[in-house]
């Protein structure tokens, strides 16, 4: 009898963790709709060249939700916004990403799981009050060496916009990854779980 009590509770506790986690994650669009979307892996128009996500969703956990809410807030004043390319990741879609990318340096080993799957990372850039991309030294997932932040074979002014976009995302409490000017993790993502929910799930 204790021992289906302890099973019970070990049962319930895990689907409370579960729908914690899900709870947990924000549509941040639908808080300020001023944010962009250009959600890549919900088109073809990503390096895997397929449609990996069913729909062009924005998911972050609720704190690194409400700081980019700040973020956007901050760059309205300045004329300009957010353009978010990727937040929440279910796991399956990075093993896939694996599957044709296996390099650490710009895919996460799906048996570790990634800042994106725990929902507390973001791929942004800048834009204009018309929408216009502000330039950057490469276009969203360029897996070249001209990605990284340390590259400065630039012209100044694209240098001077990748380290605005830095800035004001550390500010923020966002650290930018070194090979990647675009992809941002929240300081202490690892809190966080690896969930494996889809978007459909999390609207209902």
């Amino acid at each position: 009898m204790i021992k289906k009590i302890c099973v019970a509770i070990v049962i319930y506790l895990s689907f409370s963790s579960f729908l914690f986690a899900q709870s947990d994650l924000v549509n941040v669009w639908k808080l300020d709709t001023t944010i962009t979307l250009d959600i890549r892996y919900a088109t073809t128009n990503n390096f895997t060249g397929k449609q990996v996500y069913d729909e062009a969703k924005f998911f972050l956990r609720n704190e690194p939700a409400m700081k980019i809410l700040e973020v956007q807030k901050e760059l309205k004043a300045l004329g300009l916004g957010l353009k978010i390319f990727d937040g929440y990741r279910p796991l399956s879609v990075q093993k896939k990403f694996w599957q044709i990318m296996p390099d650490e340096r710009y895919v996460a080993d799906p048996k570790k799981g990634s800042r994106h799957n725990r929902g507390a990372a973001v791929d942004l850039t800048l834009v204009d009050k018309n929408g216009n991309e502000i330039p950057m030294p490469t276009p969203y997932d360029d897996f070249t060496e001209k990605a990284s932040r340390d590259y400065m074979d630039l012209s100044p002014q694209i240098i001077i916009n990748r380290k605005f976009l830095e800035d004001l995302l550390a500010k923020y409490g966002f650290i930018g990854l070194p090979t990647e000017w675009w992809h941002f993790d929240y300081n202490g993502w690892e809190k966080y779980d690896v969930l494996d929910v889809e978007f459909k799930t999390l609207e209902k």
